[in-house]
């Protein structure tokens, strides 16, 4: 499999993955492949919506695929947002208007903020469906940090360090986050099948 079309708009998203998976794949943009379509995520899990996304795409196009979906799970606030992660605040909200709901809602939670970022990622492919899962336990902060990044990544400190995402650069990002763990999975994965090919 020399090419996998990549089931999301979200432009940073496809940057990341693009990154990991770069000299392994080549990843396919929704809008190279010609869909606009905003595909509704209505799953209560995220495994749920990321196969959501895959299915929507290999049932419409007829092409092997594979799509993610992550939450930031937060102790103080018993897992959520979680599967709410991107619309947290509503619907249309913005990440910024997220991160100052999330901050607001721990206002009066000391620190330190235990957190989880989880990324599943569901791969269609000619064997059938797949899942890969990466997390990283870390903390959120009181107020945002750095400029990198996207989401949640200015208020969340991965274990072992004492940047956020949002200040470390693109490749340490990748390196251990939750993403990147699930990517790498993935990637592993497709280097088996190749070989199996092979």
């Amino acid at each position: 499999m020399k090419k996998l079309v990549f089931a999301s708009n979200n432009a940073h998203k496809l940057t990341e993955i693009r990154a990991i998976l770069a000299g392994k794949v080549e990843v396919i943009s929704l809008s190279e492949l010609g869909c606009h379509d905003d595909i509704p995520e209505t799953a209560e899990t995220l495994e749920g919506n990321a196969l959501i996304k895959a299915e929507y795409i290999h049932r419409h196009y007829g092409v092997y695929c594979f799509a993610d979906d992550t939450g930031l799970e937060v102790e103080a606030l018993d897992g959520a947002p979680g599967v709410y992660s991107a619309r947290f605040a509503g619907e249309h909200a913005t990440p910024s208007e997220n991160v100052s709901l999330l901050l607001d809602r721990l206002s009066h939670t000391p620190e330190p903020r235990h957190a989880r970022f989880r990324t599943v990622v569901a791969l269609i492919d000619e064997l059938g469906t797949h899942f890969f899962e990466g997390s990283i336990e870390g903390t959120i902060t009181t107020e945002r940090r750095g400029e990198n990044g996207f989401g949640y990544d200015p208020v969340f400190i991965p274990e072992g360090e004492v940047r956020t995402f949002a200040q470390l650069s693109e490749s340490e990002k990748n390196s251990m986050s939750h993403r990147g763990r699930a990517v790498k999975k993935l990637a592993t994965y497709l280097s088996a099948l190749a070989c199996h090919h092979e």
